[in-house]
């Protein structure tokens, strides 16, 4: 019993020397990577979300701590493979300036070692966390690129149409609106993209934690590219009212970032308004 006892203690050496190693390894190698994380989302609006990611992503596991203890490990070779394939994907992408795949490759590691000294059930389990993890990774700059132009002509046709229809003059070339004396441009921030971006990864989290069934979680999570136009088409009404109706300027200045501001708290009413309603389905579904 004792040599027993005394041949697991070493394997739990073993394997947590190796955990340790990889982990020394894991921060060497993707130390720029992070370093260049942390200046987007210092250096962007869009992305500042991601500071909070990676606590997130540490309490989401810690929540499930008392679940994850009850499923059996059962390392796999597997994730060797996958770590050595993250790793290659890793120095590939990093000298063809890939930088999405360079930071997909962290996380594959992450998920690699999980599976090489967890198992693929454990993985399975922390699947939500990691899923989170995506959200604190910029969004290619060619996909953003081809999303802005379609969203800032939707806000901008909807929003001269909906200005018409109560007696504004006002006519729309692109996403240029036009009013008596003003013209005014939907830019980027008023496409809906920024704050789609955040409000997809509250959604996301705040579904997770209130909600239990996986559909209505991904209906919340969904809800949040709606609203964030929604939100976007009002913050433009509310810009060509105010300038027709008061000739006050919302585009510019303390103001702009005031009314931002309250903007993107309209946004959270509106999830959190989507949540209470997916929350009385949520308990019918449970009491099935």
């Amino acid at each position: 019993m004792n040599f027993i006892a005394d041949k697991n203690y070493s394997v739990e050496k073993i394997k947590y020397f190796w955990i340790i190693v990889l982990a020394i390894l894991f921060v060497i190698a993707y130390f720029p990577v992070w370093k260049g994380l942390v200046l987007v989302w210092y250096g962007s609006a869009d992305y500042s979300h991601g500071f909070f990611i990676v606590p997130f992503f540490l309490y989401l596991v810690w929540m499930k701590r008392k679940i994850l203890k009850k499923i059996a490990v059962n390392p796999s070779g597997k994730g060797l493979f996958w770590i050595l394939c993250s790793l290659l994907i890793y120095i590939a992408s990093t000298y063809a300036e890939l930088k999405t795949l360079v930071y997909l490759s962290m996380i594959f590691f992450l998920s690699g070692n999980v599976i090489y000294f967890y198992g693929f059930k454990i993985l399975k389990e922390l699947l939500f966390p990691f899923f989170m993890l995506l959200f604190m990774i910029p969004v290619p700059a060619q996909i953003y690129s081809s999303l802005t132009m379609p969203l800032q002509l939707l806000v901008s046709t909807v929003s001269t149409w909906l200005s018409s229809i109560i007696n504004i003059p006002i006519y729309r070339e692109g996403n240029l609106i036009f009013l008596p004396e003003h013209p005014l441009q939907v830019v980027q921030a008023c496409s809906g993209l920024r704050s789609m971006i955040s409000l997809l990864t509250l959604s996301a989290g705040f579904g997770y934690l209130t909600l239990r069934s996986n559909m209505l979680r991904a209906i919340l999570f969904c809800s949040g590219i709606p609203i964030s136009i929604a939100v976007n088409i009002i913050r433009v009404m509310v810009v060509v009212f105010a300038f027709y109706y008061f000739d006050y300027d919302l585009t510019h200045g303390t103001v702009h970032t005031i009314f931002g501001m309250a903007i993107f708290i309209l946004a959270l009413i509106f999830i959190v308004g989507t949540r209470g309603a997916l929350s009385v389905w949520d308990r019918s579904l449970t009491q099935e």
